[in-house]
């Protein structure tokens, strides 16, 4: 079916609406089901109740774990009954909270189960020592032994590989005493970033007097006037430059802090630490690293053509953004009609996708529109043992709002096919593979939508697109991963990270990404101030990964069709069963090699080639 994309004006996306809705003025059908978790507020007290009546009864399982298969399998299965009476809790009470955030009573509900968390967190917390006293032998025997213990030999051999980093139990409970000093300095960067910080003023694109912020900055970055879009970046960036010193404490603070927990581990640096918990070889990192570095020319083929198409005698950060082709004035789409459009591009995936995705729709598992008081942005819940997962949406009816409802239920259908097919210890999934489902739905749709329009200016538009994925989910986060990695080296090998040479190396590494086009006589070398991701000890860089795997993994489904299907269904069925590399490799990525690393630059020069072939017509 051949689907008229860019036509419809939506009853809830009307420009001269200046009110929001409440939720009560939205139809049921847009709204969470939420009673397929719980029929009433009641009935979430009374397993309320059941949880915290059982939290003493954990007493009853200390010192016992390693009398026998029974007695483990016994602990096990408790500790598990209760988790996943909690995770339907804190979800039933989270999605309560989050549909109308002005609700004291949901807001109440919340914060108790965050209190039940910790308890329930404390009074568990012997099970993991307790294991790993047992002698490897003795232990991996008592799970062969039963073949109810057999599901979880990869969590105890996990829990094995992890002894040589794990304290005795004394050190273990001063590390967890650090906890909230650890944390110390994002908590302070965060209030500073995002609270305290004040912008200056400046005129805006009709010459109106505005105050800078956060959102405000971003917005400026895609105007189309090119006067406003530099008066709005050194204006953002005052306040960094003025505090300098104290984000560069903070973030010294942060790293010091990392360091000392990875020593304590005994891991040789802070990087192997943060991979070692999803058992990542440090050369996924390196490949990643090295492989795009060996590959920036496709960067730099784009910052070519921005120049060249923007007219301009030099390319500055400011001009990274602005788009080069315009959409089709005031296109904006129904959620029905992305809706349709999001299941005609994930035709390729077959039957069975389809019908679980037609599930998420028919049974009420999205949230939709924007109400008065209800969280912004999206999200998907993430698995939920015996519940589905639920799609936070704010629809506006934009494009991007097509690409978020593909994106976000990219993670519905991983965490949907995972809670269906795994047993409760891995019916979840790393955070390593967590970003793969999402970007290969909007690979997909991209794919879809570029094939079926007919319209030059909405096939540049598009492509266009597609290169701004690449550019801000991949090379972005790779040079944010690059710059990262240096400065721990830096602190590890006990050099000073000062404000200035803090500053000059993010400078060095943003030349080098963009190439000779870009121009940097400005204040784009204290970016690293306002990164929260630098606080995320080694996080971004899945980002990275993740993109090249879902590029390659879409690419195999396009041009392979059933066997690439049938591998990529399977990678979403498998949760946590095994290491997640294994897991990306059984689907027919390998992240040790330079492969899809290349395969997504390679995609970058043919879409500026196909670009390039267009505007020469």
């Amino acid at each position: 079916m051949r689907l008229n994309i860019f036509s419809y004006q939506n009853k809830y996306f009307n420009t001269e609406v200046t009110s929001l809705p409440t939720r009560e003025e939205i139809e049921e059908k847009y709204k969470w089901n939420l009673s397929d978790i719980y029929n009433s507020d009641e009935e979430w007290e009374r397993d309320f109740k059941w949880v915290s009546d059982r939290i003493q009864e954990y007493s009853n399982y200390i010192g016992t774990l390693s009398k026998d298969a029974d007695s483990l399998y016994e602990c096990l299965k408790f500790d598990e009954e209760t988790e996943k009476k909690l995770e339907r809790l804190h979800l039933y009470s989270m999605l309560s909270h989050d549909g109308d955030m002005g609700v004291t009573k949901y807001q109440a509900m919340d914060d108790r189960i965050m209190s039940l968390y910790t308890q329930v967190s404390t009074a568990s917390s012997f099970i993991r020592p307790e294991l790993m006293k047992i002698p490897e032998d003795q232990l991996l025997k008592i799970v062969s032994s039963k073949p109810e213990l057999n599901i979880y030999e990869h969590f105890i051999k996990n829990l094995i590989r992890s002894k040589a980093h794990t304290l005795n139990e004394k050190e273990e409970k001063l590390l967890s005493l650090a906890g909230e000093t650890v944390q110390a300095s994002y908590n302070t960067f965060s209030i500073l970033t995002n609270a305290d910080l004040t912008f200056p003023t400046i005129k805006d694109e009709q010459g109106e007097n505005i105050k800078m912020s956060h959102g405000r900055y971003y917005a400026a970055m895609y105007s189309k006037d090119r006067e406003y879009r530099e008066r709005t970046f050194y204006a953002y960036y005052v306040p960094y430059k003025k505090y300098k010193n104290t984000f560069s404490s903070l973030l010294n603070g942060n790293i010091k802090s990392n360091i000392f927990t990875a020593r304590a581990r005994k891991y040789k640096s802070v990087r192997e630490g943060s991979l070692d918990t999803n058992n990542i070889p440090i050369s996924v990192y390196d490949n990643l690293i090295n492989t795009a570095n060996e590959n920036l020319s496709s960067l730099h083929k784009w910052a070519s053509l921005k120049k060249r198409l923007l007219k301009i005698n030099e390319l500055h950060p400011y001009d990274v953004y602005v788009s080069l082709f315009n959409e089709t004035k005031s296109k904006t789409y129904s959620y029905e009609e992305a809706r349709d459009i999001v299941f005609e591009a994930m035709e390729p995936l077959g039957d069975d996708y389809i019908k679980s995705l037609s599930k998420a729709f028919d049974e009420r598992w999205l949230d939709v529109f924007e109400t008065k008081a209800k969280r912004n942005g999206a999200y998907s819940s993430g698995s939920t043992y015996g519940v589905h997962p639920y799609v936070l949406l704010n629809w506006n009816g934009l494009l991007n709002d097509v690409f978020t409802l593909a994106h976000e239920l990219g993670h519905n259908m991983h965490s949907y096919y995972t809670e269906q097919n795994q047993p409760y210890p891995y019916a979840n999934y790393s955070i390593f593979v967590a970003e793969v489902a999402s970007t290969f739905n909007e690979s997909l749709l991209l794919n879809y939508l570029i094939k079926n329009t007919g319209n030059k200016k909405e096939k540049l538009f598009l492509l266009e697109k597609y290169l701004n994925n690449i550019t801000s989910t991949f090379f972005r986060q790779v040079m944010f991963a690059e710059y990262e990695m240096k400065i721990y080296n830096m602190a590890e090998n006990g050099e000073a990270l000062t404000s200035d040479n803090l500053s000059q190396l993010y400078n060095d590494i943003y030349q080098k990404y963009w190439g000779p086009n870009m121009v940097l006589d400005g204040d784009k070398k204290y970016t690293w101030a306002r990164i929260p991701h630098f606080y995320y000890n080694f996080y971004v860089y899945q980002y990275a990964t993740g993109f090249a795997a879902s590029e390659t993994l879409s690419e195999k489904v396009l041009n392979e069709g059933k066997p690439a299907v049938d591998k990529y269904l399977n990678f979403l069925k498998s949760g946590s069963s095994d290491y997640p590399i294994n897991l990306l490799a059984s689907a027919g990525v390998d992240m040790n090699s330079p492969s899809p690393i290349i395969s997504a630059t390679q995609k970058m020069n043919k879409i500026i080639e196909e670009i390039e072939n267009i505007i020469g017509d």
